[in-house]
């Protein structure tokens, strides 16, 4: 039950970008979430940054797990490593764990688009899509794709004010930046209803 569907808890765990940007890196090169769903902690989201600013390396894990009293009745894990080079997306690697579902995407950007591939698919996307990671809001010119699933996303992403985008169609996400464009939270509307929430550590 994710952002994007009822199978993971969020929406890739989980930077989208038409042209080279400013960067969005946090100045520790750390990023860290609590996770909320319907107002109760589930987990946390963790992002480490290296290499060269404008050029990095983003390493993702996330861990969650939902309760039914002292029974996890959801449990999710998703690992991910994100590169770029010179402001572009270049490619991702993840694989997911939700409730015991497994699932791996490789995606990446060549001459002719950004390939992403699956255990049961392989489609060749835009070649100015990216991942729907979140933390680079320049992104959200470009298309979208489920770090997740490997699928295009039928999205529209809209800016309100100066620290906030709303993504809207098969998901609801709002995310939140700081005055540097650095991510600084979530909120989301799951399919079964119930409210997601990021909260920066």
């Amino acid at each position: 039950m994710d952002l994007i569907s009822r199978r993971g808890l969020l929406a890739g765990g989980l930077a989208l970008i038409a042209a080279p940007a400013r960067s969005a890196e946090p100045a520790g090169r750390r990023l860290g979430f609590a996770v909320f769903r319907n107002g109760a902690k589930v987990g946390e989201h963790h992002m480490v940054f290296s290499g060269e600013v404008g050029s990095p390396v983003v390493t993702t894990q996330v861990e969650m797990a939902v309760k039914l009293g002292p029974i996890v009745a959801y449990r999710y894990r998703h690992q991910a490593v994100e590169r770029w080079t010179g402001g572009r997306f270049a490619s991702l690697e993840t694989i997911t764990d939700a409730n015991g579902r497994a699932q791996k995407v490789s995606a990446r950007r060549g001459a002719g688009g950004v390939a992403i591939e699956t255990a049961r698919s392989r489609i060749v996307a835009p070649s100015d899509a990216s991942p729907l990671t979140h933390w680079n809001s320049a992104a959200f010119a470009g298309p979208l794709f489920n770090p997740q699933e490997g699928k295009m996303l039928k999205v529209t992403a809209t800016r309100i004010g100066a620290r906030q985008w709303a993504v809207r169609g098969e998901a609801e996400i709002d995310d939140l930046y700081d005055e540097a464009g650095v991510w600084s939270g979530l909120k989301g509307k799951l399919k079964d209803g119930s409210t997601m929430e990021y909260r920066r550590l």
